[in-house]
C-alpha cells in the first residue's frame, strides 16, 4: 500500500492439487489467474497476485508449487547441523546444492516463506491424513512464520475434516478456516481475514480495511447488477414490433414474427447475462442459457393504460377537426373497446397526428391501418428478470475457481415468484407506451420522451430489485 503500510505478503502453500490456485482465484476474483487442473503439479513456479484496496496493493499473494517430497526433505534436514534451530536448518538447505537439484520444488516454497508475513496452508480435507502431510506441516513450521490452515472441499461427502483438525491441533495450528474455494460459505472471506488478524496483530487495521473494502465492493456490485437488470427490464418492456394484419393472419409468417421477437428478447437477456458475469469477474461462457417461456406475443393493445391515457390527455384539444371525418372508420377498427362516440375517437386521432403521434395516437393509427403491435407478455418479463436475479445471487456465492457452468434453473424452481420481481414487472408497465425507450429500437424519434423519464423509471426498478436480496 504505502511505505508505512506495505502490502501484506501471504504465501499460499500446501500439497499438490490441494486447491491453492483455486483459492487465489476466488480471493482476488480473477478467474484467469494461474491454471486449475486435476493434473498433479499444475503450478511449477511461484506466481504473485495483488489484492487492491483503493487502487493500491493491500495484500500480495504468492502461489507456490506443491510440496511433493516432504518426507525425503525432512530426512535430509535432519542430517544438517544438529545445533542449528529449525529456521537455521532451512536456510542452510537453501544455500546448498540440493535446493537446486532433487528438492528444487520444495526449495521454491521454503525460499518464499523466508520473506512473507504469513502463510495460508491449503488442505484438501478429502485426503486421508498420511505421514507425508505431517512432514509438510513440520517443514512449514520450521520457517518460523505464522501459518493459517485453510480447509478446502469441506462440503464434499468424502471430507475427513475431523481428522485434519485433530492433526493440525497436534502441531499447534488451532486457528483454522473452513473455506470452499469453488463455493465459499457466506462470510467465509471475512472470517479468513479476521482469523489472519489474530496471527498478525500489528496488521490488524490493514486487514480490517481489506474486509471493509471487500464489503463495499460487494454492495456496489449488487447495486450495479440490479441497475443492469432494471435496464434490461425497461428495454424488454419497451420492445414493440408492428405487423400488418394480413401477414399476422398467415401462420408461417406469424411464427416468423414471433420467433424474431423471441430472439430479440433472448439477445437482450444474454447481453445482460454477459454484463453480470463481467461485473463479478467471470467469463462469458460460465453461465448456461436461460430458457424463455414460449412467446405468443402480447398484441392486445392497452389503450387505457395510465401512461397512455396521461399522454393522450396532454395531446387532446388541438387538431380535433383534422380527424373528425374518420370517426366511423375508427368505430369499426376498435369495435368492442369503449372509446366513446366516433367523433370523439376521430378527434383523438387528429390531436395525436398534429402533435407527433404519441403512444396513444400511434396505437389508434396502427388500428386504422390494420396493423398489429407485438410486445412480450408480463410472464416473459418475469422469467427474464427472475433468471438474472438468480444468476446474480449464484455469482455472489460462486468461487472464481469453479470450473463447471452455472446451470439454468428449471421451470419447476421458478414457480414461486419473488415479491421484488413481481413488483418490478408491474412497475415497468409505463415503458410499454414508450417504444423509443428500447435501447436498440428503430422507432421514430418524433415523439421522443426526455431521457430522465426513462432513467428515473430504471432507478426505481433497481431499488425494487435490490429488495430481492434483503430477505
Amino acid at each position: 500500500m504505502t511505505q508505512q503500510h506495505p502490502a501484506i505478503r501471504i504465501a499460499v502453500v500446501g500439497h499438490t492439487n490441494a486447491g491453492k490456485t483455486s483459492l487465489l482465484r476466488t480471493l482476488t476474483r480473477r478467474a484467469n489467474f494461474g491454471e486449475v487442473s486435476q493434473r498433479p503439479g499444475t503450478t511449477r513456479h511461484v506466481e504473485s497476485v495483488d489484492l487492491d484496496v483503493n487502487g493500491e496493493a493491500a495484500v500480495r499473494f504468492f502461489d507456490t508449487p506443491g510440496l511433493e517430497d516432504a518426507v525425503a526433505l525432512r530426512e535430509h534436514l535432519s542430517g544438517l547441523d544438529a545445533q542449528a534451530t529449525p529456521p537455521e536448518r532451512i536456510r542452510l538447505f537453501l544455500q546448498g546444492p540440493e535446493a537446486h537439484g532433487v528438492f528444487e520444488q520444495e526449495a521454491k516454497v521454503l525460499r518464499i516463506m523466508q520473506g512473507i508475513d504469513a502463510a495460508f496452508l491449503v488442505i484438501d480435507v478429502r485426503e486421508p491424513v498420511l505421514p507425508k502431510f505431517r512432514d509438510e506441516i513440520e517443514l512449514l513450521n520450521s520457517c518460523a512464520r505464522p501459518v493459517l490452515p485453510v480447509l478446502n472441499f469441506v462440503r464434499d461427502a468424502a471430507s475427513r475434516e475431523p481428522d485434519w483438525k485433530e492433526l493440525l491441533s497436534a502441531y499447534g495450528l488451532h486457528v483454522q478456516v473452513r473455506f470452499d474455494a469453488a463455493a465459499p460459505f457466506v462470510g467465509a472471506e471475512r472470517e479468513l481475514y479476521s482469523d489472519l488478524s489474530t496471527l498478525l496483530r500489528d496488521r490488524r487495521e490493514q486487514l480490517r480495511a481489506v474486509v471493509d473494502s471487500l464489503a463495499a465492493e460487494a454492495a456496489e456490485r449488487r447495486r450495479a447488477a440490479c441497475a443492469r437488470i432494471a435496464e434490461l427490464l425497461v428495454d424488454a418492456a419497451a420492445l414493440r414490433r408492428t405487423v400488418p394484419a394480413e401477414e399476422f393472419a398467415d401462420t408461417a409468417r406469424r411464427k416468423a414474427f414471433v420467433a424474431a421477437l423471441r430472439k430479440d428478447v433472448f439477445d437482450k437477456a444474454q447481453r445482460c447475462t454477459d454484463d453480470l458475469l463481467a461485473l463479478h469477474g467471470f467469463r462469458q461462457d460460465d453461465a448456461g442459457e436461460a430458457p424463455l417461456p414460449l412467446i405468443e406475443g402480447r398484441w392486445t393493445l392497452d389503450f387505457f393504460s395510465p401512461e397512455a391515457m396521461k399522454d393522450a390527455g396532454l395531446r387532446l384539444g388541438k387538431g380535433a377537426a383534422i380527424g373528425a371525418a374518420v370517426g366511423v372508420v375508427a368505430d369499426m377498427a376498435v369495435a368492442g373497446i369503449s372509446l366513446g362516440t366516433g367523433a370523439a375517437v376521430g378527434g383523438a386521432i387528429g390531436g395525436a397526428v398534429s402533435q407527433g403521434w404519441g403512444p396513444f395516437g400511434r396505437k389508434l393509427a396502427n388500428r386504422l391501418r390494420n396493423m398489429h403491435e407485438l410486445t412480450v407478455e408480463d410472464g416473459v418479463l418475469f422469467a427474464v428478470v427472475a433468471w438474472q436475479l438468480k444468476l446474480t445471487r449464484a455469482l455472489e456465492q460462486r468461487g472464481h475457481a469453479a470450473t463447471g457452468r452455472i446451470a439454468a434453473e428449471t421451470s419447476a424452481t421458478q414457480d414461486a415468484p419473488t415479491r421484488a420481481t413481481a413488483a418490478a414487472v408491474r412497475a415497468v408497465r409505463p415503458a410499454r407506451s414508450h417504444p423509443e425507450w428500447e435501447s436498440t429500437g428503430v422507432a421514430t424519434r418524433s415523439f421522443w420522451r426526455p431521457a430522465p423519464q426513462r432513467d428515473a423509471l430504471a432507478a426505481d426498478l433497481a431499488r425494487t430489485l435490490q429488495s430481492a436480496f434483503e430477505s
